[in-house]
This record gives C-alpha cells, structure tokens and sequence, in this order.
C-alpha cells in the first residue's frame, strides 16, 4: 500500500509529467478533507479506494439509489494502473467518465473499461453507475 509520500494509484501526473504524490492528490478526498472537485478526480479517487480497499470511502462516494449495501475486495487483485479517457460534463449535476483500469488476477491480465455516470448533489459528486465497454 502507497504512503501519502508516494506515487498517487490513480496516475494523474503534474504538467512536467511527474506523478503526484497520494497526500496531495486523491489523499486529500480519500481522507475527507474536501470533496472531489469534479467527476473525473472524484473516479480517480473510486480508483484509489479500489487499490487501498477503503469501502467506507467508495460507499460514501456512491449515490444512495445504487449503491449497495458493503462493498468486498478480492485479495487476489493486483491493481497495476488507471487511464481516464474521456470526461464529459453534460451540465452542472450531471456527468460521464470513460476509463480503462488494469489489474493482474491469478496472474492474468484484465481491462475494467467503463463509461460511469455521476450525479452532484448539495456539491459533492458521486458514482452512479457505469456501462461497460
């Protein structure tokens, strides 16, 4: 697991193409400092959670008319990396987020590629659902 020093799980690099360190990235949100500024960072974040195994974290950031009642973690899962392809704000309250994440399972590769809806409400963002791609 990352210490907050370390490279960010989500990939988001700063424009000299340097890896942001996890405290001053998705850390912040994950740690409840402040709400996810958009959907794209509040995916980033989801991702995060996926690869810390944080459920309180990803049920709290689910919208109450998805999301289920606990969320477990397959311990086999070796998460290896994140690519957000699209991110698109249909309006203030509304937006979709394309990704592509990578993980290794009993030594086989595997792409989780998804479009996932967000909804804001009271200004924060949360994950909704997703179809897969």
């Amino acid at each position: 697991m990352p210490t907050p020093s370390q490279a960010c799980p989500c990939g988001r690099a700063d424009a000299r193409g340097k890896l942001q360190i996890l405290a001053q990235c998705c850390g912040r949100y994950l740690a409840g400092e402040q709400p996810a500024p958009d959907a794209a960072s509040l995916m980033r974040s989801r991702y995060c959670a996926f690869v810390l195994e944080n459920a309180p974290y990803l049920l709290a950031t689910w919208h109450a008319s998805t999301r289920p009642a606990d969320v477990s973690f397959d311990t086999a899962v070796k998460w290896l990396g994140l690519q957000v392809r699209e991110h698109r704000e249909q309006d203030s309250t509304h937006a979709q987020v394309e990704f592509v994440a990578r993980y290794r399972l009993d030594g086989r590769a595997v792409r989780l590629h998804e479009r996932s809806r967000f909804l804001r409400e009271d200004g924060r963002w949360y994950y909704v659902d997703g179809d897969m791609l």
